[in-house]
């Protein structure tokens, strides 16, 4: 190993929360050498599957590194046979999501490529590295699953092998994002802010059911939706936009941080409607500037949100919209008579992650 250890990061969807995680590293510990490698956030099944050939001829990946961190989008296996100096190499694999408990769309063409980039990066990797154990635990438990399925010739202990080099290390949140809060929170008619990608995945359809229970039932409340949309906007905000445009406080997309995060800071609750959150890094980022969590009894939620700011999970989108408003209004309630204080989050913080992963990088280094 040199004197400055050398690392070289390996983003092959380089989203924002990908970027803004690599970014936090190579910021946090920078006494070290770094370098990455990214590729843009879109075509994403050419993007799992062709990121060899993407990076083929790219130098850096022939020459002396001491680390590699690739994100679980980077097909580990194959690189490291294209580039045998790699092979090598020590290599923590980084799983943001995981393909297996990724849930399916219409509009996606049914394959089994990108949990299998998942599965033989894995296996080639050093070290897995999980930023939640809900994905940690979907990640074997898809593997298993997928090894129950094959029809032959399938080696024993891979689950175990995978299980005993994985670990949890969320993504970092700034320390700028912890701040205080600006307003009194109002129980009696609380500011809602969604701020989730406009995408199936987050639950649009439950947000739509969400808004209208809740007006059924006579709650005076604001709504705020941010969060990055795209060319094709999912039909429930749509019809959410023109229907209830009389509860609507912001819409749409704040490119500005500050901006944004003054938002933050003036809304009461942040509601998640989602069918898949691996970490939750919206709300944990809403509840660092101290808005009080509203989420679905599942996926990473409960590792970090208590009882009483959890609502019961339930399969229809719209008997969890109706859920989620019924149970909102009962808490309500409780919250006037004596309100809850935050949950910490303070764990997820920068200032307590990187020391973290600056010791497992340590450990790795030969």
């Amino acid at each position: 190993m040199t004197d400055v250890p050398r690392l070289l990061v390996l983003s092959a969807y380089d989203a924002g929360s990908h970027a803004r995680w690599r970014k936090t590293l190579m910021s946090g510990v920078e006494d070290w050498t770094w370098q990455a490698l990214t590729l843009p956030p879109r075509y994403f099944r050419w993007r799992i599957r062709g990121n060899p050939l993407s990076w083929l001829n790219e130098a850096s990946l022939d020459e002396h590194w001491d680390l590699v961190v690739a994100t679980s989008m980077v097909d580990l296996a194959t690189l490291r046979g294209l580039h045998p100096r790699l092979a090598g190499t020590p290599a923590v694999l980084y799983f943001h999501e995981n393909q297996f408990a990724y849930p399916g769309s219409d509009r996606q063409h049914a394959s089994i490529d990108p949990a299998m980039v998942n599965l033989y990066a894995a296996l080639s990797a050093d070290r897995l590295v999980f930023n939640s154990d809900w994905n940690r635990r979907s990640f074997l438990a898809g593997v298993e699953q997928l090894l129950q399925r094959l029809p032959d010739a399938v080696p024993t202990g891979i689950i175990d092998r995978l299980g005993e080099k994985a670990s949890i290390l969320p993504v970092p949140l700034e320390t700028d994002v912890f701040r205080p809060h600006d307003a009194v929170p109002d129980f009696s008619r609380p500011h809602v802010l969604w701020n989730h990608r406009w995408e199936y995945d987050k639950g649009p359809e439950v947000l739509l059911a969400f808004v209208e229970h809740l007006k059924g039932l006579k709650q005076p409340f604001r709504l705020s939706v941010v969060g990055e949309g795209f060319r094709r906007c999912p039909a429930p905000l749509t019809r959410l936009r023109e229907a209830h445009s009389d509860v609507i406080h912001h819409w749409g997309f704040i490119p500005e941080v500050e901006d944004y995060r003054r938002l933050l800071a003036q809304a009461d609750l942040v509601l998640s409607t989602a069918w898949h959150d691996f970490q939750g890094l919206s709300v944990q980022e809403a509840m660092a500037a101290g808005c009080l969590p509203w989420v679905p009894d599942r996926l990473a939620y409960p590792e970090y949100v208590p009882n009483g700011f959890r609502y019961p999970a339930v399969e229809d989108a719209i008997a969890q919209g109706q859920v989620a408003a019924e149970n909102l209004v009962s808490a309500l309630a409780h919250w006037r008579a004596a309100p809850p204080a935050v949950p910490d989050i303070s764990g997820v913080a920068a200032s307590a992650l990187l020391p973290r992963y600056r010791s497992l990088f340590d450990s790795l280094l030969r």
